[in-house]
């Protein structure tokens, strides 16, 4: 397919071209696994890597979406067009670098299709799991193809939270001490507090309804994108942090199932007010 108007993918497109990201993902996963323990190749920050192996799969995966989807790709590692307005492919080559760089299998591939700032398409791709979640707008949740219920009212005292990673000396948006302050109350409400050490997984988790929910701290979109479909197609809830409409340009996720969404807000809004 040839390049074209980045503003007309409809509906009607949604279901062929989530098959053909979920086989070109299928097709780079062989690659994910022969690479797991690859070291930092090009550093990006403190505390911040990719290895050769983000570079490769993100020049092979975008390359064969934009040649058969005609739909063009904004990765991690090279960026790519603005993601506001019109569609674009979304990719995380590898979600959870540390993680996979020192062999630990919780690590993934991230895909979503963005139109005009909200992701209609999610794709997580756990291949050292052997696990594939993947959903359209409207759902349903397709766990290894097979297409799951809608999530159920939840109770916050019943779940596993996802919690996303800090350093509590870190300053910038969503300070680590705040993150910090939070894990207390989260202890004592929830059933237990988990930190993978991957937004792909946490929120796939929540969508699946192995996690009741996840509290990600990050903003790229490359990171939350995917996740954000899956948990809206699985019947789940997502906004901000502060309860706001998750958009594309939102800088953190909350997500969880019914019911749990609104005890983590309660329990959040509560600890800024007394920070």
């Amino acid at each position: 397919m040839t390049a074209r108007d980045q503003a007309t993918v409809a509906d009607g497109e949604l279901t062929a071209l989530l098959d053909i990201a979920g086989r070109i993902l299928d097709e780079a996963a062989p690659r994910f696994v022969e690479g797991i323990g690859a070291p930092s190749a090009v550093t990006k920050g403190r505390n911040d890597f990719a290895t050769e192996l983000d570079l490769e799969l993100e020049r092979t995966v975008s390359a064969a979406l934009r040649e058969r989807t005609g739909i063009e790709v904004h990765g991690e590692e090279f960026g790519g067009p603005q993601l506001t307005s019109g569609a674009a492919w979304v990719l995380d080559p590898i979600d959870g670098t540390f993680n996979y760089s020192a062999g630990h299998p919780l690590s993934g591939m991230l895909l979503a299709l963005v139109r005009d700032g909200e992701p209609v398409l999610g794709l997580t791709w756990l291949p050292l799991l052997n696990r594939r979640y993947a959903a359209a707008a409207g759902g349903p949740l397709l766990v290894d193809g097979a297409a799951l219920p809608p999530l159920e009212q939840a109770a916050l005292g019943e779940s596993m939270i996802g919690f996303g990673a800090f350093n509590v000396d870190s300053t910038g948006r969503i300070p680590g001490q705040f993150r910090f302050d939070l894990l207390g109350p989260l202890s004592r409400l929830s059933s237990r507090v988990r930190m993978h050490g991957s937004t792909g997984i946490d929120l796939a988790f929540t969508a699946h309804g192995v996690l009741g929910g996840a509290i990600v701290f990050g903003h790229h979109p490359w990171d939350n994108a995917a996740g954000v479909a899956l948990v809206r197609a699985a019947g789940g809830v997502v906004t901000d942090i502060a309860g706001e409409p998750w958009s594309i340009s939102s800088g953190s996720v909350l997500a969880a199932a019914p019911g749990v969404h609104a005890e983590l807000l309660a329990m959040i809004c509560t600890v800024a007010e007394d920070a």
